[in-house]
């Protein structure tokens, strides 16, 4: 065994009911080196990154860390032998300080049992001063954002002498300067010799942050190689089996007359004065920085959220919509950014989840429902929208996120709407499943549905989108014809200050 190597798995095998997880899979990772872990939606990422941290148990293979054979199997396991993961959902207590979730479980107490809170106090502010995270340890949690909380996350792992740090997904929810930031947090890791097993769906910043890159597809190892040595094109056929030509599918497609118009739509604090119209069959994509009020918008117009004034139109007929059932019944539907907790119920079928908003459709007798037309439909949809499930009583929860968002979206097209808002419609889905999405989308448009989709990535929009309306703080900067854009005009209006 190299000395340099921190971390070898090897043959690792995980089977769940009805799912061969993991076919004999590995990694191997070297000291101080940030190593992506790459792969589509269910080729077993996580699998294999919750067997190392002690979350799930393996059914076959070796781990073997700084040149040591070792069973884990627990996260304490784990813990002891210097492996940290920060999960993408952060795993802290809102309602405590900083120093308190840094320290959880292990505050030092003195005299008769007493905390020592300067001693807990002064420990944390070393940590986040090494972290160059300027953080008031008293404060508590909830009261800080995303990226600040992700450094509590990593100095919750330092302070347990973690020598092995597992990052999911950690840009997910951050800005660009926030990535920039983390970023630079990864690489002062690499110089104390800490190793970082980094998960990710954004390949561009994989290049940018990693040394190495192990890829996975359908539970098995497919490649592993310095990042110098792949190109985006490479990581990607190795993701997804095959080569793609086209990131962002286009279809041939006619965009007819207006049926959709916000008209000085102002609600909450931040959205004023907001107007655009989407025409049948075209794709309106809604970009800006964060906090430039995109998904307030989409929640307004939904019903969620109250309008303050302005009005909305549907084929030129003004509609009063105080209700997400008024947006319904008007031909609205939404998909939202917050996938998990707002378009599924995770803890049912994946039918049940399917058919949530038209059950009335399936009543016969006043009270009973129709399983044999309720199971029709299901599994129409399932097949037309390439819904990759073992079973239709198969919980959402434990789907792919490609295949969630397919859940969600056969969900609205039973209500049979014209207007769809998606909001962030691939974040955290791979490559493969994004073309999905896109192919859906245009196949919609096609159809004639009108598109609002809501996006962080520029690329995204300048390759699905017929038009761009871009915001900033809480208003329309400009709306971009697909002909004029491109990421410096989209980022000028994006950044553009304030109308008054």
């Amino acid at each position: 065994m190299q000395q340099n190597i921190a971390l070898n798995m090897h043959g690792i095998t995980k089977r769940f009911p009805g799912v061969l997880a993991l076919d004999n899979a590995g990694i191997s990772v070297n000291r101080g080196e940030s190593h992506a872990l790459l792969g589509e939606n269910g080729a077993g990422k996580s699998t294999l990154m919750k067997i190392l941290a002690g979350a799930y148990t393996k059914d076959a293979g070796e781990i073997e860390l700084f040149g040591e054979k070792v069973e884990i199997g627990t996260p304490h396991r784990a813990q002891d032998l210097g492996v940290s993961i920060i999960y993408q959902e952060l795993n802290l207590v809102g309602a405590l300080s900083v120093a308190e979730n840094i320290f959880m479980g292990r505050l030092k107490t003195k005299g008769f049992g007493h905390i020592d809170w300067a001693h807990i106090y002064a420990q944390a502010e070393r940590i986040l001063d090494e972290l160059e995270a300027d953080i008031d340890v008293r404060k508590p949690v909830n009261t800080l954002g995303i990226a600040q909380q992700q450094m509590v996350e990593i100095a919750n792992a330092l302070s347990k002498d973690a020598r092995i740090i597992i990052m999911d997904e950690p840009t997910a929810p951050l800005t660009i300067k926030e990535t920039e930031k983390l970023f630079s947090v990864i690489r002062k890791l690499k110089e104390s010799g800490v190793t970082v097993v980094y998960i990710s769906h954004r390949l561009e910043e994989v290049l940018q942050i990693c040394d190495r890159a192990t890829i996975m597809r359908d539970g098995k190892t497919v490649a592993s190689d310095d990042i110098s040595n792949l190109t985006l094109d490479d990581i990607i056929r190795h993701m997804v089996g095959r080569e793609i030509t086209e990131k962002y599918p286009r279809v041939e497609k006619e965009i007819g007359e207006t049926v959709f118009k916000v008209e000085n739509l102002s609600a909450g604090n931040l959205i004023r004065n907001i107007t655009f119209e989407v025409k049948k069959g075209e794709i309106l994509g809604i970009g800006g920085l964060v906090g430039a009020g995109r998904t307030e918008t989409a929640r307004a117009i939904f019903g969620l959220d109250p309008i303050r004034k302005g009005q909305i139109f549907i084929n030129n007929v003004p509609k009063r919509i105080k209700s997400p059932g008024d947006a319904i019944a008007a031909g609205i539907g939404f998909l939202t950014e917050d996938r998990k907790n707002e378009g599924l119920v995770l803890i049912s079928s994946v039918g049940k989840n399917i058919t949530l908003a038209t059950l009335h459709n399936y009543i016969v007798s006043g009270i009973h429902i129709s399983g044999p037309m309720e199971q029709k439909t299901i599994v129409e949809y399932v097949d037309k929208l390439g819904i990759k499930t073992p079973s239709l009583n198969q919980l959402a929860n434990f789907l792919s996120g490609g295949n969630q968002q397919k859940v969600v979206l056969a969900k609205w097209l039973l209500t049979n709407c014209d207007i769809l808002i998606f909001d962030e419609p691939t974040r955290g889905i791979d490559v493969g499943a994004k073309i999905e999405v896109y192919n859906i989308i245009n196949q919609l448009a096609k159809e004639g549905k009108a598109i609002v989709l809501i996006s962080s990535e520029i690329p995204e929009l300048l390759g699905i989108c017929d038009r761009i309306l871009v915001m900033a703080r809480g208003h329309v900067s400009g709306i971009l014809n697909r002909d004029d854009a491109d990421q410096e005009a989209v980022m000028a209006l994006a950044t553009a200050q304030s109308k008054q």
